[in-house]
């Protein structure tokens, strides 16, 4: 591996794949505990290893704005970071969807639905790049990124509206997965 592909943008991505487990690991040792500070949330309110796993996952969300900053502002992107930034982003997400349907905070079916989309746009992207056509990420798929950070942050914190959030999250997911295949439907109808 070259110096140039261990630059600080690759490094952020690869910290962001470090970071998943970080994220399934205090949500699943369910650290107990009142929080003081969040007393308002009566109800149900977050304990240790949600607020844990939520500033981690935060950080590692905040990666992922700052390595394509970084790589874009000094012309650092490579061959590695076109692979990893992409496949961090899916780790550190289906890491924090799996932990929260094992914690019935998520139905497994929006899931589903989400790593769907997911697998076929990174066939599609294959497929493409096989006939020598790069598929960038489109609006509708960025908008749903910042709606499934923003849903599955509020739902590890146990902040109200975070389920109405992931509601609007799988839709642009199914919305902006359909304008992929829309878009590369020429490619796979290619003889």
């Amino acid at each position: 591996m070259s110096a140039k592909a261990l630059n600080l943008p690759n490094m952020l991505s690869l910290v962001r794949v470090f970071l998943a487990p970080l994220v399934l690991l205090f949500l699943s040792l369910k650290i107990s505990g009142a929080v003081p500070f969040l007393g308002f949330l009566e109800d149900d309110p977050p304990a240790w290893g949600d607020i844990l796993a939520g500033a981690v996952f935060v950080v590692a969300a905040l990666t992922d704005s700052l390595d394509g900053y970084i790589a874009r502002k000094h012309r650092l992107v490579t061959t590695l970071g076109k692979f990893i930034d992409p496949l961090a982003d899916k780790v550190l997400v289906i890491a924090a969807m799996i932990a929260l349907v094992e914690l019935h905070r998520i139905p497994a079916w929006i899931v589903l639905v989400i790593i769907t989309r997911e697998f076929v746009v990174t066939g599609l992207r294959l497929v493409a790049a096989a006939e020598g056509v790069v598929i960038a990420a489109s609006k509708g798929g960025k908008l749903k990124t910042v709606f499934q950070i923003l849903a599955l942050t509020m739902l590890i914190l146990k902040i109200p509206g975070g389920m109405v959030l992931m509601w609007i999250a799988m839709i642009l997911t199914v919305w902006s997965g359909m304008e992929y295949l829309i878009g590369g439907s020429k490619i796979l109808m290619e003889q």
